[in-house]
């Protein structure tokens, strides 16, 4: 996994080709300033300042001797592009006359993930040297918990099972000597029969993967993801087209890991808990089938209406667990509804919450942190739209409508002693790149989650 140390360096740690951000705007009076040989440069190239253009200013030497960026303005986001189209070299926004734009050291690293695994020659990315007013341990954390979730997401299934996400969450959970156990087998079937039946047409072995972290006296904080490593949609079979993507099915647990490893790194005050139930959602003779009656953790029955619809089994259980030692804050992350991505699209998750305290607080730190999510209702009377005439509840709602809701609804069924609960709904990818965001797996919601959790319990 690509490191953040290596592409953002310490503060005042080497010398640095300087950039300048410059507007449209301001350009005018900077360009007045400039020396006669760089005013012609700049005169030839064009350079008015606009957003999104860059003039790279050579000294007597033929190097490089500044840079300015032309911006828009508003948060450093906007110049992630300038980490691909730089030469190699160290640079370093100028701060002298005013501080680089915020997120600015966050964008850079993020533009430069890359995932080369798979491949022979990994691109090399120009260095920057973080601001003298930037958190420098602050950002390489985001950084590196966000290129962890990518990874992670990015892998495809036959390399990542269930197993593969188990030893990826142990490595997690001893970097920060925090306490795994997995629970499989009979000890599944007894415990979490939803989990089992979801995953046991899979010669992969499904499991529920547990560990604690923190002292036993502070506030329970406890995560649960979605660990789908790969979902054929089971005898409800999706086409060629829905299965695609099927590895970013797990795209909740990666994110669920990216966020644990940030609050242990930071040593919040919290006693964290994780949760991820890890399932195949495969195919053949033992496969979970349309019309089964499944009965869960807590004792309800779900009868199966579409064995598509597996993520909220194998999270009803999870969540029944993590409910019954009654967290302060039970929040889970699930790469679970098309309806959320027709509803919002892929770059805004939608979250579900009762709690209208967190709800505001939430939505003002993902503004904050530039990490979007928005507030969906659970809407009581679409409780209707799961009922079943032979179990609790039916799996698949019996209508095309409102099906982020209606999965929100089942979830919240499974969760009564929890404080405050909080469901994201995520979609896990970036189908598009844009500054700071390449094309493939990502982490979304994480950077929102850790600021709303550091200030919620603070040391």
């Amino acid at each position: 996994m690509i490191d953040a140390r290596k592409i953002l360096l310490p503060s005042g740690s080497r010398k640095a080709v300087q950039m300048r951000v410059v507007t449209a705007a301001t350009w005018p009076k900077i360009f007045s300033k400039l020396p006669q040989t760089a005013q012609k440069w700049a005169e030839a190239q064009n350079f008015a300042g606009t957003a999104g253009s860059c003039l790279q200013v050579p000294g007597g030497d033929g190097a490089i001797a500044e840079v300015i960026v032309g911006s828009s303005g508003g948060d450093g986001f906007k110049l992630a592009w300038l980490c691909r189209q730089l030469p190699p070299g160290t640079y370093a926004f100028q701060t002298a006359n005013s501080e680089s734009p915020r997120f600015a050291e966050l964008a850079w690293c993020l533009e430069a993930y890359g995932f080369d695994r798979y491949k022979t020659q990994a691109k090399k990315f120009p260095r920057l040297v973080c601001g003298s007013h930037v958190d420098y341990e602050a950002v390489v954390r985001l950084a590196n918990a966000t290129f962890m979730v990518r990874d992670f997401i990015n892998t495809p299934s036959n390399d990542f099972g269930p197993a593969e996400l188990e030893a990826a969450a142990r490595k997690v959970a001893s970097l920060h000597k925090a306490k795994l156990k997995a629970t499989s087998g009979e000890a599944l079937k007894r415990g979490f029969p939803m989990i089992h039946d979801v995953g046991k047409a899979s010669p992969r072995q499904p499991r529920l993967i547990d560990f604690t972290w923190g002292s036993a006296r502070a506030p329970k904080v406890t995560l649960v993801g979605k660990g789908v490593c790969f979902d054929t949609g089971g005898l409800d079979i999706k086409p060629a087209s829905g299965m695609a993507l099927m590895k970013k099915d797990m795209g909740g647990a990666a994110n669920v890991l990216g966020l644990a490893q940030m609050i242990m790194d930071a040593q919040l005050p919290v006693r964290l808990r994780v949760l991820i139930p890890a399932v195949e959602n495969a195919i053949n003779g033992e496969a979970f089938r349309p019309g089964d009656i499944l009965k869960s953790r807590k004792g309800l029955t779900v009868e199966i209406g579409n064995t598509d619809a597996e993520g909220r089994l194998i999270l009803a259980d999870a969540l029944a667990l993590a409910d019954e030692e009654a967290p302060d804050l039970l929040v889970d992350m699930a790469t679970l509804t098309g309806a959320a991505r027709v509803a919002l699209g892929p770059d805004l998750p939608p979250f579900y919450t009762t709690d209208d305290g967190l709800a505001a607080d939430l939505a003002r730190h993902a503004s904050e942190q530039r990490d979007p999510l928005w507030r969906m209702p659970l809407w009581e009377p679409y409780n209707t739209l799961f009922e079943s005439s032979v179990a609790d509840m039916n799996n698949s709602a019996d209508s095309s409508f409102a099906g982020s809701i209606t999965a929100a609804l089942f979830l919240k069924r499974f969760v009564e002693k929890a404080k405050s609960y909080l469901h994201l709904d995520i979609y896990g990818w970036t189908p598009t790149a844009r500054p700071g965001f390449p094309k493939g797996g990502e982490a979304q919601g994480i950077r929102t989650l850790f600021s709303l959790i550091a200030e919620r319990y603070k040391k």
